[in-house]
């Protein structure tokens, strides 16, 4: 892509990264081993997309480190189900069969990986946790491997020594702990919540746990800003594409107010003119930017 065309796309997309001057703040408490957090991504485009200029976005990684000992309690075909039970639900895509095939080892090094990515700046961060969700829910990786973590940090384009440093850090740790502190102090307990903070220091903030389509989070945000402003154009799908360079049909649809049918029609179009790659997944469908 020439640099004047990624240039564009950055000032397009700008309105999308926090500023201090934006009068909301949201906290996205996630875990990255949750299937509602990763199905919450269609949502989080759209709200970034469309109000994006009126908030910063501050992820807090949160899922409960005791979960592990929960998920080894579990039987491979009950969290099996619960995954795909979610897929089939939400429309992003989440292969349960990674717990019979690949089951997910430690709760806790994914978790410290994603901390140690952002000591590399929060966009990387925001990165990593992407594509973190990507392998594990749509290839079934164990993201829990070492090895899986610092192809991770190649793939977006971290400083790998650094990340390998990073990884056996206190600085992570602490960053982490910091994650968990915020998460115990504002009383967070499902994943993933939302919770929504404007300027005005006496009021409480609210918080949505649990997954909600997305007109739920577009309301909250109006009643936190005081107003109902005129959401800001999606920018054109190959801008949208080029900048995300995987993305669901889902997420698309979402985004562009289409039906699944309507946005797998339109990227058929990308697709015949080799701008884009098909991605099957188990449930549903990815593409892949080829420029």
């Amino acid at each position: 892509m020439p640099y004047g065309e990624k240039k564009n796309i950055g000032h397009f997309f700008s309105h999308c990264h926090g500023n201090a001057k934006k009068p909301l703040e949201i906290y996205l408490f996630v875990d990255p081993l949750c299937p509602e957090c990763w199905a919450l991504e269609p949502i989080i485009k759209k709200l970034l997309m469309r109000y994006g200029r009126f908030f910063t976005l501050k992820h807090i990684i949160s899922g409960n480190l005791a979960s592990l000992n929960a998920i080894k309690m579990k039987r491979p075909e009950n969290m099996a189900a619960s995954w795909d039970s979610t897929a089939c639900r939400t429309g992003m895509s989440c292969d349960g069969s990674i717990w019979f095939d690949n089951p997910i080892s430690s709760a806790y090094a994914p978790s410290v990986a994603i901390k140690a990515a952002e000591l590399q700046g929060r966009k990387s961060g925001i990165r990593f946790l992407r594509k973190l969700q990507e392998v594990l829910f749509t290839e079934k990786q164990d993201v829990s491997d070492e090895k899986v973590l610092i192809e991770i940090a190649g793939i977006t384009g971290l400083d790998k020594d650094e990340f390998i440093k990073d990884l056996h850090s206190e600085s992570a740790v602490k960053a982490l702990q910091c994650d968990m502190k915020i998460t115990a102090e504002m009383e967070v307990s499902e994943m993933p919540t939302i919770a929504f903070f404007n300027e005005r220091v006496e009021e409480e903030g609210l918080k949505i746990a649990g997954y909600y389509p997305y007109e739920m989070y577009e309301e909250v945000l109006f009643e936190m800003l005081g107003e109902t402003p005129p959401p800001s154009e999606p920018p054109p799908l190959q801008v949208f594409l080029s900048y995300f360079r995987f993305v669901a049909s889902k997420e698309i649809a979402l985004v562009y107010n289409m039906s699944i049918e309507e946005a797998e029609r339109e990227m058929k179009k990308y697709q015949l003119a080799q701008k884009v790659e098909k991605v099957p997944v188990k449930h549903g469908t990815f593409w892949r930017a080829l420029d």
